[in-house]
């Protein structure tokens, strides 16, 4: 169960193994050029003022944040970490495994979604307005405890959107870069 507290929640800009269609999992890889411009170019949407900026611990969270919101503090967490895809780091995506099966030598999807949703509940239960920079499976972690599942449209790079309690049991997932 997620604390029910709205967030801001971003990906990290592209990285290589991103450009390239490959897993990229608990592999660290820096942001390419168009990363680094995707991330700058978020700052724009992400203007407020957060308590906090929580990260993966992985290089390509925290220099999207880094550029994305400079200036607020900035804390790094290995529960938000992306999955350990095993076997399947750096294949091409269309060999990736489905995301509730557990690939060789990697995280199953329950304990990744634990992991995942501790972290989460750590930096909503310690700050009042968060912003996330992490990783696309953190993202379907959120949309499975929103929605009941992790399936759905990938979410861009360095694409900030805000999630949001709605009554007593619903979330709200909305774009900022879309004004709505």
């Amino acid at each position: 169960m997620l604390i029910r507290r709205p967030f801001a929640f971003m990906r990290h800009g592209e990285t290589t193994l991103n450009r390239e269609g490959r897993v990229a999992g608990r592999t660290d890889c820096p942001l390419t050029t168009r990363g680094e411009a995707q991330a700058r170019a978020a700052a724009a949407y992400l203007a407020g003022e957060w308590d906090v900026v929580a990260t993966s611990c992985l290089v390509r969270a925290r220099e999207t944040a880094s550029l994305a919101a400079p200036g607020y503090p900035h804390v790094a967490l290995a529960g938000l970490n992306e999955r350990d895809w095993g076997e399947f780091e750096g294949v091409p995506l269309a060999r990736h495994p489905g995301y509730l099966d557990t690939p060789v030598g990697g995280e199953s999807w329950m304990a990744f979604r634990i992991r995942v949703v501790d972290a989460l509940n750590a930096v909503l239960g310690d700050y009042g307005r968060p912003l996330v920079v992490a990783h696309s499976g953190v993202f379907r972690v959120v949309c499975s405890v929103a929605y009941g599942s992790p399936d759905g449209e990938r979410l861009g790079h360095a694409e900030p959107v805000m999630i949001e309690p709605v009554g007593t049991a619903d979330w709200r997932i909305r774009s900022l870069t879309q004004g709505n």
